[in-house]
């Protein structure tokens, strides 16, 4: 369900029937001439088997409740906040909860093409210090027949979440930062696919992201891209019903045992040494939209 809330100009010449009738031709011309300001209002909520970003689980391999709310303008401006439980390894310093701030402007290209512009503010309420980051993006989004296809691109500048603070995990453990107050920069390229298939609910999804960050870990023993790059990928479907969408996805990266060894216990589920975290799995949605 989406709520419009209609702010016509012609409410500014809604005067008494006495005044009306002073109104000139012009007047009444002028305040049809201008069109009404539409905002539009959606959100969701989501319960998954587990919370993973950009291929690593931010719930400790765990299910994760999450849920969205949008406000857009018809200018193509917008405004929204997302959040999610968390556990383990992402809890970035102690925190739940991730709480997304996000703002960005949509402006359509053509009949089947639009670029996206934004800025997403990562914040961990209850978290340790130097915990939150900013990272704007942009995406190209293009539609043919029943696909719809995108492209994206988000950079995060350096900030001290992002600083390589520890080399190891073991070193992580022990709170001997190698490189106290380190600044680094993030940088995430992505594409999206999706095909409707004809005659059914059905949506078929395919993702594939490369991540580029600081190869250690951040001032709370965490990181957006702790190996200093790699690869994540997920193969799934929709199937959708009313306002309903069940999703079921294969998701995986290319980080190795060995490299996630050295980030360990920190990068672990439990955070107690073991268990991949980075690993494939497949990961179970539902999602309801209003």
């Amino acid at each position: 369900m989406k709520f419009l809330v209609t702010v016509s100009a012609t409410a500014l010449f809604a005067w008494p029937l006495a005044a009306q009738a002073q109104s000139t031709a012009e007047d009444k011309v002028a305040a049809e001439a201008v069109p009404p300001s539409v905002l539009t209002v959606s959100g969701s909520a989501t319960l998954a088997s587990d919370y993973r970003f950009r291929g690593v689980s931010q719930s400790d391999q765990e299910m994760a409740v999450q849920g969205g709310l949008t406000i857009a303008h018809d200018s193509g401006f917008y405004v929204g906040a997302w959040a999610s439980n968390l556990a383990g390894w992402g809890t970035f310093g102690g925190a739940n909860m991730e709480l997304d701030l996000i703002g960005g402007f949509k402006a359509p290209l053509s009949d089947n093409a639009t670029l996206d512009i934004g800025l997403t503010w990562y914040m961990y309420p209850g978290g340790a210090d130097k915990t939150d980051f900013a990272e704007p993006y942009a995406k190209l989004t293009g539609t043919t027949g029943t696909a719809t296809l995108t492209a994206g691109v988000a950079y995060a500048p350096k900030q001290q979440a992002l600083g390589r603070w520890y080399d190891t995990g073991t070193e992580a453990a022990a709170g001997i930062y190698n490189n106290p107050g380190a600044k680094d920069d993030n940088i995430y390229l992505w594409g999206d696919a999706a095909v409707g298939i004809a005659g059914t609910r059905i949506t078929a999804k395919a993702h594939i992201g490369h991540s580029w960050g600081q190869d250690g870990l951040g001032p709370n023993a965490t990181a957006v891209a702790p190996t200093g790059e790699y690869w994540d990928w997920s193969l799934g479907a929709d199937v959708t019903w009313r306002n309903l969408t069940f999703n079921v996805s294969y998701v995986d990266t290319d980080i190795s045992v060995s490299e996630a060894s050295r980030l360990r216990p920190s990068f672990s589920k439990g955070q107690d040494g073991t268990g991949n975290i980075a690993g494939s799995t497949v990961v179970m949605s539902l999602t309801a939209a209003f």
